[in-house]
């Protein structure tokens, strides 16, 4: 659960590509971001949304995703004044293009972007105000982190980006990733850095192992990805 007072959090699943969708609202005055939401649960968060009451002003998406569509085009269409976002970097459509230290308001809270390319060139992970928790997309996973062989990636770039941005974060700041597979939903900045089995490694080990993961290529790639450039509203 959140730790910051007057601020609502629900984390949502999607079964089908293990994605996880994150709604953060301020209690008072109703405002509401979503992070990463899937076309395939778009009647779920919308239910939800009204159910609590919310004004949904922005629907972010990390990164370009390769393993789902995003819902945030769609989205755009049922939810009125809604805009999109994403990072600058990304090459994809969006009503705000992001970049370091844009901050996303809702109410009395915001969300901070900060630039965590490797994954893609244009990953993001976005930070509470307060530093108690942090979206960080496919840069770091729990114990693991985003592959780094297609999409632009980089495992250098990816190395620097969560030592240089997520690793200084305070020990107890809450990780929230885009995705896990083994049904854990939340670490903490001081777990990752301790436990990481890739990320605790020189920059070389860790470039060796993520050069040898011989992973197949996501099964949606060829539809998500050009889906996402265009906000997910691609052949609709």
């Amino acid at each position: 659960m959140a730790k910051t007072e007057g601020l609502l959090f629900r984390q949502l699943f999607e079964s089908e590509s293990s994605t996880y969708t994150y709604l953060l609202a301020d209690t008072n005055t109703k405002e509401a971001v979503i992070i990463d939401p899937v076309l395939e649960t778009i009647d779920r968060d919308l239910k939800l949304i009204k159910e609590l009451g919310l004004s949904l002003t922005v629907a972010v998406n990390t990164h370009c995703h390769a393993d789902h569509i995003t819902s945030t085009g769609l989205m755009k269409q049922r939810v009125a004044g809604l805009k999109s976002a994403i990072s600058k970097f990304s090459g994809a459509t969006a009503d705000i293009h992001l970049t370091e230290g844009d901050m996303i308001p809702f109410g009395r809270h915001s969300l901070t972007v900060k630039e965590t390319p490797g994954h893609t060139d244009g990953c993001i992970t976005l930070v509470t105000e307060d530093q108690s928790m942090a979206f960080t997309g496919d840069a770091l996973l729990i114990r693991g982190c985003g592959r780094t062989d297609f999409q632009q990636g980089c495992a250098e770039k990816l190395y620097h980006s969560v030592h240089e941005k997520i690793f200084t974060l305070p020990d107890e700041c809450l990780i929230y990733p885009a995705h896990d597979y083994l049904g854990q939903t939340v670490s903490t900045v001081g777990e990752e850095r301790k436990y990481n089995p890739r990320l605790t490694k020189s920059m070389e080990e860790f470039v060796e192992i993520m050069n040898n993961l011989n992973l197949p290529k996501p099964k949606k790639i060829d539809i998500s990805v050009p889906a996402n450039l265009v906000c997910g509203v691609h052949n609709f």
